[in-house]
């Protein structure tokens, strides 16, 4: 399926579940096509189908982010060509967040934090945002953790990695805000996803002693989301959403 020229597109990756599913459906709901990017091909080509069957406009990008810059390209790659040839908005969503001692992460583990987390969004916007920049419009959304800012005794690498995008953030809003791309980070808090439903009794625990006092749903991150592409947040560059219940801000008990 391609687009016209005229039709607002997006590119939301790690988009065959949980946040990454939520914030493809908002943005379909509102407009866009998106493009669903994620590295399980039934489950990446289911979630484009069902929002199709819902009246939205909705393409398949089957890829693995954490497959070297090569790959990486050739999602954007992809992306670009279904959409009609331009990518309007990019949401770098895909992630991984093993957690543990930090003694405990093997080699290979380490490397697909950095790869997906920090490298995949870096070579993303690489590809997409100059021509953004060239047409004068364009939105970037990078979705980071309550974790980039606190220290926590249980994972240390993953919230690093977050803390790196949050400064992509800041540094891509300098590069290209003047040539109209806007760039954001929303910072989702302990969220409660099909990815981490063996631990719904931990994300409870966590959250009843926030202003929320429970998880957020990923539905409350795409609906952040979609209101940080809009012309509602003109002025918004650089900075981080926090969409977490107020656990980063807050200390209650």
């Amino acid at each position: 399926m391609t687009t016209g020229t005229n039709t607002r597109t997006a590119l939301v990756t790690g988009a065959s579940s949980g946040i990454g599913e939520a914030i493809a459906r908002e943005l379909a709901a509102d407009g866009y096509t998106v493009a669903v990017a994620g590295r399980d091909g039934e489950r990446t080509r289911t979630v484009a189908e069902d929002i199709v069957r819902q009246g939205g406009s909705a393409v398949t990008v089957v890829g693995d982010l954490s497959q070297g810059a090569d790959a990486v390209r050739a999602v954007a790659a992809r992306a670009r060509e279904q959409l009609g040839g331009h990518v309007d908005v990019l949401v770098n969503n895909a992630g991984v967040y093993p957690g543990g001692p930090t003694e405990s992460l093997d080699d290979d583990t380490v490397d697909a934090l950095l790869a997906t987390n920090i490298r995949a969004p870096h070579v993303l916007v690489a590809e997409l945002a100059p021509a953004m920049a060239e047409a004068g419009s364009g939105n970037i959304v990078n979705i980071g953790s309550w974790m980039a800012r606190v220290g926590v005794p249980f994972m240390a690498l993953y919230p690093a990695t977050k803390a790196a995008v949050e400064q992509l953030t800041r540094a891509w809003a300098a590069e290209y805000g003047q040539r109209g791309v806007r760039v954001v980070t929303v910072a989702p808090g302990a969220t409660a996803t099909p990815g981490n439903a063996d631990s719904a009794d931990v994300l409870a625990a966590m959250t009843l002693g926030t202003p929320a006092g429970v998880p957020v749903r990923p539905v409350d991150i795409a609906r952040a989301v979609r209101w940080a592409v809009s012309d509602e947040a003109a002025f918004l560059h650089g900075g981080t959403i926090d969409v977490d219940g107020g656990i980063a801000s807050t200390r209650m008990r």
